[in-house]
């Protein structure tokens, strides 16, 4: 089964699990027709919520009631999730180099950094000098 199109598939994830915690991570929250509306090819109301539950039991997600609908939300951070996305890919597609996954960033001709964002980068790799790193 190809990975979900938004993301690399996640070990421990399905690809339609997948989706659905890249859907939660950018609303925050949402409840089951927000997800099933985002989701491509759609399934069935009852697919989702099954979903749901099988990502609430592995503890990935919880519920809350709001009015008549549940609202489910990441138990862990977007920014946890996403470090943890990033190592996930530098294992599969760098053999964990950072320094080869920026390469392949900054030599793409399709992504133009502002000047700004390259002051911002050069501080960043400055600090980490200072720091040792």
């Amino acid at each position: 089964m190809p990975p979900a199109k938004s993301s690399q598939n996640t070990p421990g994830f399905s690809r339609r699990e997948r989706q659905i915690m890249d859907i939660l991570y950018s609303l925050e929250s949402a409840t089951v027709n927000d997800i099933q509306s985002r989701l491509p090819d759609p399934p069935s109301h009852t697919a989702v919520r099954t979903f749901l539950k099988i990502l609430e039991e592995k503890g990935h997600i919880s519920r809350t009631k709001k009015g008549r609908e549940f609202l489910y939300t990441p138990k862990n951070s977007k920014s946890s999730a996403g470090l943890s996305a990033l190592r996930n890919v530098l294992s599969t597609f760098y053999s964990g180099s950072l320094e080869q996954a920026l390469t392949a960033h900054l030599t793409d001709n399709t992504n133009k950094l502002s000047d700004s964002e390259l002051k911002q980068l050069n501080k960043l790799i400055n600090k980490a000098r200072k720091k040792g790193n």
